[in-house]
């Protein structure tokens, strides 16, 4: 079984290199930029004289005691900056604390932890690493000695998302700090929504339903669909089960695809959303982006970070407004809140001083609104509560209509239901994917998802 979880590993992060992590026609990583006013800054945020400046060498194991902590984690502009602003924090009560960040892709850090944990030798890991939120669960059951438990680190983690916390909580145990905030958000033109006599607070704490209804009459009057997606992806399908507390997964790991209702509400909404032409497909990431941004369509429903990309259309500054995404209709537990995308901090049990480690976290992403302000400008939206009440989050945004989008955005990620993501989340991913396709083309929806389960527990091993 460990040889066909290794394999599932192994299989993964080819997937997130060619998908994950910016090629042309890929969907960008899981902590994409979500929305701000201000333009990410240049790669070289660190400031010049900035000894923690990211090392040449890309596999800088943990620092050997002492005050200076090593972490693995990339993008310069996002993630490495926001680690040389909490550095800033932390010295102001530890001033011989430092840093020695180093920039490595996630695919990367993926491979990484595979070889070390497969080998028996961790020695070769650092201190504290970034980790996608999807890939925490299969990394924490497949590698148990890799991340540190920080359950009783002093960490409140109540005072983050409860969605976001639960994808590094494993067996009741917290083995990671929550960082960027993935919550999902729909975007609306609202000048669009005019032409049809509606506005943002028509497709407010509404049904797909709803939503589908509002959708017409958008395409009636303007032409324009209310939403693109990338055809043979899945990401509204994971948005809309996770937005009703489902999963791909039970409890004890097996699928949870046969017999579970609410996937089926959500494929027989998704292709009724497209049969009646509110929602159109497209062939790439690229298509999708420029079909939001080109306004071809009236909207998109995504994690927050997509909120960055429309913003690239300074011409319709104030003609967007953001809200929540519909729920399902007739589904136990739906909601108007999910989540795409987004990462947290683990603590290797490599780390020399996990106490220092810990308290790092503790001081910085888990309780400083002075941090969190810091790194608003260059899209880091957190999703530690506190943050949402500061001043700098209450700030209006003159794109999306003068609202305090940043505040509304916690607020939200604070009401995502948790979900399971287990070991084969991706694998998972894709087998409902050609799911949904096959059924949109004409096939039975019970033979699909019988096909996607046997598909899963084939990778499985089961």
């Amino acid at each position: 079984m460990k040889r066909k979880i290794l394999a599932a590993l192994l299989a993964s992060t080819m997937i997130l290199s060619l998908v994950g992590c910016g090629g042309k026609d890929a969907a960008p990583t899981d902590n994409e930029a979500p929305a701000a006013d201000v333009a990410a800054p240049a790669d070289d945020t660190a400031p010049a004289d900035d000894t923690s400046a990211p090392a040449d060498d890309a596999s800088a194991p943990a620092a050997e005691g002492g005050q200076t902590l090593t972490v693995w984690c990339w993008d310069p502009a996002f993630n490495l900056n926001a680690m040389y602003e909490a550095e800033k924090v932390y010295q102001k009560d530890h001033p011989d604390f430092k840093l020695n960040v180093v920039e490595t892709p996630w695919d990367d850090i993926q491979t990484k932890i595979t070889t070390a944990a497969t080998s028996g030798d961790l020695s070769t890991l650092p201190d504290i690493f970034l980790m996608q939120d999807n890939a925490f669960q299969k990394n924490v059951i497949s590698f148990p000695d890799v991340c540190a438990d920080l359950t009783s680190s002093g960490i409140d983690f109540s005072q983050f998302a409860a969605g976001k916390t639960a994808y590094s909580v494993i067996d009741g145990k917290n083995y990671g700090v929550p960082f960027d905030n993935g919550a999902v958000v729909a975007c609306y033109r609202t000048d669009y929504l005019e032409q049809a006599g509606l506005t943002i607070d028509d497709f407010t704490d509404i049904t797909f339903d709803q939503y589908l209804e509002n959708g017409k009459k958008v395409l009636e009057a303007t032409g324009k669909p209310l939403i693109s997606m990338q055809a043979g992806e899945c990401d509204l399908i994971m948005m809309m089960m996770q937005s009703a507390g489902s999963s791909l997964f039970n409890e004890d790991g097996t699928a949870n695809v046969v017999g579970n209702d609410t996937l089926k509400t959500v494929m027989e909404t998704y292709k009724g959303l497209k049969d009646a032409g509110v929602l159109v497909e497209v062939n790439s990431w690229d298509e999708y982006v420029g079909s939001i941004v080109s306004g071809d369509v009236a909207g998109t429903i995504n994690g927050c970070w997509i909120m960055a990309s429309i913003q690239t259309a300074e011409d319709q500054s104030g003609n967007w407004a953001i809200t929540n995404m519909p729920s399902l209709v007739g589904v136990s537990g739906a909601t108007n809140y999910s989540n795409n995308g987004g990462s947290s901090w683990a603590v290797t049990t490599n780390c020399k001083d996990q106490a220092l480690a810990a308290d790092f976290l503790a001081s910085t992403f888990a309780g400083s609104t002075e941090l969190y302000d810091n790194i608003l400008p260059s899209g880091a939206l957190a999703t530690w509560a506190p943050a949402g009440d500061s001043e700098a989050y209450g700030a209006p945004s003159d794109f999306f209509g003068g609202d305090a989008v940043s505040a509304k955005i916690v607020d939200f990620s604070t009401k995502v239901p948790s979900n399971i993501t287990g070991v084969y989340y991706y694998e998972a991913r894709n087998a409902v994917a050609t799911a949904i396709t096959n059924y949109i083309n004409g096939g039975d929806i019970d033979t699909e998802m019988q096909t996607a389960a046997d598909t899963i527990n084939f990778n499985m091993g089961q």
